[in-house]
């Protein structure tokens, strides 16, 4: 694993790769001083950034570190602009011409979907306040050394993208009295993967067989009057505790790109009272109130209800989850000419660090390795459903999370909307 060098920019003559001349694909600095909401938006120019390129693959120990190592590895300079990679963060990036990632921030070489949010690039957007990467640059810069977890989401291509987590670390570097950052980088979303479904689904699972014992145990020392009003929440348990073992199952397939999916005919009015019944004796709607909004759209359409269920259903715990006692989720539904979208309210505000990450699928309110729910509805609602999962929050307006989907109109639908014209 060498590191990726400078390929020569046409007008020097120099040629300090072994990659052949190549021209160089570089963001300009921009003379005027850029707003930024987090770290600074000032670049290097583009002559500093060809020299410091062209001198650090001289320094033996550093050339020597680079390329033995099996993660990625970037230097950067005081600007967080790469001006030295290996040959693992190229191939990980899918190029071996320097040029293409030379200058650039780590953020805009890993196509970071927050990277192009701000004119001033990487690091200078709202939502860069809470990734892990900028965090562990800037604490380098102040001399220390530090290693965080980074979550990142890809800018859309043509196939589907997931979201990366990704460890990282970051060490100063002093050469003739300029800072440098050594950014060592390894992908560890199979590992957090695997470790966050397994967690998640005992806890859940452990959760249901639990409270379906107790009532069992219930069961053995009750007279028959009492065994009779216990039938009703026994079967709900049995029910639930199949349906998360499903959840899990389809989730794991999901992320696999295994899931199979199919479309039946749906009602709209009749889904959202389906949700309210399976959600009104949960736990997180003691004391707490479903509404189907009477205003909602009827209309039959093609979804795979199954999926819809899991997006729909882990809305509605979400709200039910983030409102107090007495407090009221509404669901409703309305549709245009292309599309049908569903919709959970619940009267309470969303604080703005959370509202940055709520789709990561490694973040979570409600304590270590829990918040699977939010980036579940994101996976299967775009990915599989092809809608749009959102949301909107607001301290006068509390919160709203939708999923969006194409309108495909049942033939029996389509047909009566033809003769209605």
């Amino acid at each position: 694993m060498n590191p990726q060098k400078l390929p020569t920019d046409s007008s020097d003559g120099e040629n300090p790769s072994n990659l052949g001349p190549q021209p160089l694909r570089f963001i300009p600095r921009f003379p005027e001083k850029l707003p930024t909401e987090f770290a600074p938006a000032e670049r290097a120019s583009r002559e500093e950034i060809l020299s410091q390129a062209r001198k650090l693959p001289q320094i033996p120990i550093l050339h020597n570190l680079i390329s033995s190592v099996f993660d990625m590895v970037l230097v950067l300079n005081k600007d967080r602009q790469i001006v030295l990679a290996n040959d693992k963060f190229a191939k990980f990036i899918g190029t071996r011409d320097s040029g293409t990632f030379l200058g650039q921030r780590f953020g805009e070489a890993f196509q970071c979907i927050h990277a192009s949010e701000t004119p001033g690039g990487c690091g200078t957007a709202e939502s860069c306040r809470s990734c892990g990467a900028i965090g562990s640059i800037l604490a380098s810069q102040l001399g220390n050394v530090s290693a965080q977890e980074w979550h990142l989401t890809r800018k859309e291509t043509a196939e589907p993208v997931e979201p990366l987590d990704l460890r990282v670390y970051a060490s100063p570097l002093h050469e003739n009295d300029y800072p440098f950052t050594i950014l060592s980088v390894s992908d560890v979303s199979h590992e957090k993967r695997r470790k966050a479904l397994e967690r998640i689904f005992f806890h859940d699972v452990l959760n249901t067989a639990g409270g379906l014992r107790g009532f069992v145990e219930l069961l053995k020392h009750s007279d028959a009057s009492e065994a009779e009003e216990l039938r009703a929440p026994l079967l709900e348990l049995a029910v639930q505790l199949v349906e998360e073992i499903k959840a899990q199952r389809d989730l794991v397939a999901a992320e696999n790109n295994e899931l199979s999916i199919t479309f039946v005919p749906t009602k709209s009015a009749a889904f959202m009272h389906e949700i309210r019944e399976a959600y009104k004796n949960h736990d997180a709607a003691r004391s707490r109130i479903i509404e189907v909004d009477t205003n909602s759209v009827e209309i039959e359409f093609l979804t795979d209800p199954t999926l819809l269920r899991r997006i729909v259903g882990n809305m509605v715990k979400n709200g039910l989850e983030g409102s107090a006692e007495n407090e009221t989720v509404r669901l409703s539904c309305q549709s245009s000419k292309t599309g049908i979208e569903f919709l959970v309210h619940n009267p309470h505000f969303m604080p703005r660090h959370v509202q940055l990450q709520v789709f990561q699928r490694s973040f979570s309110t409600k304590g270590k390795n829990r918040g699977l729910g939010t980036y579940s509805m994101k996976l299967l609602g775009e990915q599989y459903l092809r809608g749009k999962v959102s949301f909107t929050s607001y301290p006068e307006g509390g919160t709203t999370f939708k999923v969006w989907l194409p309108l495909v109109r049942s033939g029996r639908q389509a047909a009566t909307d033809d003769m209605s014209w």
